[in-house]
């Protein structure tokens, strides 16, 4: 509304009437605006357009209090958030607006005058407009002497050559020339100045000099620059115009010759050395019966094609991408289940019981020689080596390796290929892939299939047939139109989460879950391969730079406590720059990265801690969280407010399921609390908010965690202190389990909770994590709220709930 009025405003102030030029002493004063291409110069008339807001209220305010003066002003560096906010230089140009018409809701186009340069002396003012006091260049009018006229001289002798190499702006340049004006030097070279082109620093520097001599000088040189760069271009323009005569000459003279050639016999026809270079293509390969008919048949066709036809070209390129398969070629398996396990420890430190799965699809595939319905889902958080895992497999069988992503993917045809018909048709990604691995039974990588999109056709349909080993011995491509057999290729596919992965999809692939690592694991990491490859990469020998390992510990928990190692390879590697800078600078070749140094070299930590109190209060519990980073904390507080009769408000960007979750926790614990005699939620308007409210949030884990904190809020019971907890919650009280077990403990463990919370169906998959994970915890399993009331509320808990240590 406030948008709409203030257009309004301004069409009023511009109805189609031009405004009163004024022209007294001008303004000490001035309304800024930014120009940000290149300087504009005094004595000419011009248009400028300007978009935004509030670049339109600045125009209304100059045009409606200040006669229309605005001070147009070069960025140095712009800020796009806020033009107020950009670095500018300190001259710039009166500019008076003469007329103002709308262009759209967010834009407005001035046609106005130049009249003057200025300097900032101060700001003045920033809100609602950029407004400066400034000082005016008032050099004295003298009369031009001998060595001005030289200038001008000159100025015109090159302004009238670059017309005859550039004739851009030749009418208005022209009328400049035939009116120089010897008695306004100052004028006349401010004009030629708006209609040179140059860099904009420059401009700036023609424009902030105020001597006329000096800026007759700056000009002289800039057109004599343009000058250079004209007379280039023009011979750059004249070869190439010669360059294309002379090919066309000598296509038709080769065209000549090829023609006595074959009237010679001496020469055959270039259809067959076409021919009989896809011919040349198949040997060695295995083309099925199938194919091999149609290959026969299409090449028949080629034969009787004319080399200009239009179908010869894609009968061609038809039939070099069929012969460039590698039809019957195969990387021989390597059965070494050892060297694969090898492989895998060098490539990746932890992760045992990722590799011992994917040892186990190894020898399996190693034992029938077929891959037939494996198909490897890897999914974990960014970071944790998803991709690097699909290059140790493909190592491990020794069979070539490609990745492809289907990230942000919509259309079908980029998996299936585009039918002949169409121009520029081509094989869709899985039939290049083959064609560039060179192998028919490859480990392909499919990436990011969780953010597959959906737009013409359906991507994730056409990858059913891809990855189902029913169906994909007979994938139909539809560029090919020919069968490819794809059950001997191995498809690895990862993602950061399965809830946006299709259900039919999801359904044909084993899933293996990478959570992430704890920062014992990424410091065996940054020193097993991260550090060594980062100073190799910078030129570093490996006793050059020691890490401490408080540098190291700091490090992790302080810039990269991410469930990956991705963003803690980026600190070091910013890192080792800073080092290979200052050995550049001090020829200094040892050099030992402590704790303080990290600090110096990375500046202030991104993370100092999860835990928002210092110590519990009642309301506020915190709970645990799966996300597609990993396992995360987030605090629920509740708070209450004195009324007439009850009410809940929530907040925090919660999802559906979350928002049921909460009523469901107030019901249940209103019950509770009637049944001891405790009528809070009678006398309270109670809000719950979950901290981070611009993430959204979703999902019934937090169930326990949201009653706990209406549970304390009402009883002024804080909960036990370094507790977490997660649990689904039903209205009767039932605590049903969850997901994430193993990335909630490490996400607990990273903010140094020693206390957690899990419902008691979720006993065994904690007691299956390894021991160093669990190392410090102590774990308690609830079947029902009133036991999570036992842990929480007392230092020791009740028997009704189990603990593990």
């Amino acid at each position: 509304m406030q948008d709409e009025t203030q257009q309004n405003d301004i069409n009023g102030m511009m109805h189609d009437g031009a405004m009163q030029l004024v022209d007294p002493s001008l303004p000490q004063l001035l309304t800024i605006l930014p120009l940000s291409q290149r300087p504009i110069f005094p004595g000419t008339a011009l248009p400028m357009t300007f978009s935004g807001q509030d670049k339109m209220t600045a125009i209304k305010i100059a045009i409606d209090q200040h006669d229309g003066y605005i001070g147009a002003v070069l960025e140095k560096e712009t800020n796009d958030d806020d033009y107020r906010e950009s670095e500018y230089y300190e001259v710039g140009t009166v500019y008076q607006i003469i007329k103002a018409m709308p262009m759209g809701p967010n834009g407005i186009q001035v046609l106005g005058r130049t009249i003057k340069r200025f300097r900032r002396q101060r700001v003045v003012q920033t809100e609602p407009s950029l407004r400066w006091r400034v000082e005016y260049d008032n050099q004295p009018v003298v009369k031009p002497d001998p060595e001005l006229k030289a200038y001008m001289l000159a100025i015109s002798s090159d302004i009238k050559s670059l017309l005859a190499l550039n004739p851009l702006f030749q009418e208005q340049v022209n009328m400049v020339v035939t009116q120089l004006n010897y008695d306004k030097p100052g004028q006349t070279i401010d004009v030629i100045s708006n209609l040179v082109s140059s860099e904009r620093d420059k401009l700036q520097e023609l424009l902030e000099t105020w001597n006329i001599v000096d800026r007759a000088k700056l000009l002289l040189n800039i057109i004599k620059d343009e000058l250079q760069v004209a007379r280039i271009q023009s011979r750059i323009n004249q070869q190439i115009e010669e360059g294309v005569n002379a090919k066309q000459k000598e296509y038709f003279l080769r065209e000549q010759l090829s023609a006595i050639r074959r009237e010679l016999g001496e020469e055959q026809d270039e259809g067959e050395s076409i021919t009989e270079r896809i011919l040349a293509m198949l040997e060695g390969k295995e083309m099925p019966e199938a194919v091999r008919e149609v290959f026969d048949r299409e090449m028949s066709k080629l034969r009787s094609l004319n080399t200009q036809s239009p179908e010869f070209n894609v009968t061609r390129t038809y039939l070099e991408t069929l012969a460039g398969l590698p039809w019957g070629v195969f990387s021989p398996d390597t059965n070494d289940i050892a060297e694969a396990r090898r492989i895998l420890d060098a490539d990746h430190y932890g992760l045992e019981d990722v590799k011992d799965n994917i040892l186990e699809f190894l020898a399996t595939i190693i034992k029938r020689s077929s891959v037939a319905g494996s198909i490897i889902c890897l999914v974990g958080p960014p970071g944790v080596g998803k991709t690097s895992i699909g290059q140790s497999i493909a190592r491990a069988l020794g069979r070539e390796f490609y990745r492809f992503s289907v990230g942000g993917m919509r259309d079908e045809a980029e998996i299936k290929g585009h039918r002949r018909t169409y121009i520029g048709a081509m094989p869709g990604r899985l039939i290049q892939a083959i064609n560039r691995a060179k192998s028919s039974n490859p480990v392909i990588l499919i990436d990011e299939i969780d953010k597959l999109g959906s737009g013409h056709g359906d991507p994730a349909s056409a990858l059913l047939e891809v990855l189902d080993p029913e169906q994909n011995e007979t994938f139909m491509d539809h560029y090919l139109d020919v069968p490819f057999d794809l059950s001997n290729v191995l498809f690895l596919t990862t993602a950061n989460q399965l809830d946006t992965i299709p259900g039919p999809l999801l359904d044909r692939m084993e899933v293996i879950r990478l959570s992430g690592y704890i920062k014992n694991e990424k410091v065996k990491i940054a020193q097993q391969y991260l550090i060594p490859r980062q100073l190799k990469e910078h030129g570093f020998a490996t006793d050059e730079v020691t890490f401490t390992d408080e540098a190291l510990d700091f490090l992790v928990d302080r810039y990269a406590r991410e469930a990956g190692v991705r963003n803690l390879e980026k600190q070091i590697r910013k890192i080792i720059r800073k080092l290979v800078l200052k050995q550049a600078e001090t020829e200094q070749h040892s050099f030992e990265v402590t704790e303080e140094a990290v600090k110096e070299m990375l500046g202030r930590p991104r993370f100092t801690t999860e835990k928002l109190y210092d110590a519990p209060i009642p309301g506020v519990v915190l709970g645990l969280a799966y996300t597609a980073l990993g396992g995360a904390t987030l605090y629920i507080e509740a708070q209450g407010i004195p009324a007439e009769s009850s009410g809940f408000r929530l907040t925090g960007q919660l999802g559906d399921v979350m928002k049921e979750s909460a009523q469901i926790a107030l019901s249940y614990v209103k019950a509770l609390l009637t049944s001891q005699d405790n009528h809070y939620y009678d006398k309270h308007q109670v809000h719950l908010h979950v901290p981070a409210g611009a993430t959204p949030k979703d999902g019934p884990s937090a169930g326990i965690t949201m009653a706990l904190a209406l549970y304390t809020l009402a009883t002024g019971q804080p909960p036990r202190d370094s507790l977490a907890m997660t649990g689904e919650l039903t209205l009767t009280g039932r605590v049903l389990p969850i997901g994430g077990v193993k990335e909630k403990t490490i996400g607990a463990r990273r903010v140094g909770i020693d206390t957690l919370i899990f419902p008691e169906e979720n006993r065994q998959d904690y007691e299956d994590l390894d021991d160093y994970l669990k190392e410090g915890l102590t774990a308690h399993f609830a079947k029902t709220f009133t036991n999570v009331l036992d842990i929480a509320l007392t230092k020791t808990p009740s028997s009704s709930a189990s603990v593990v240590s």
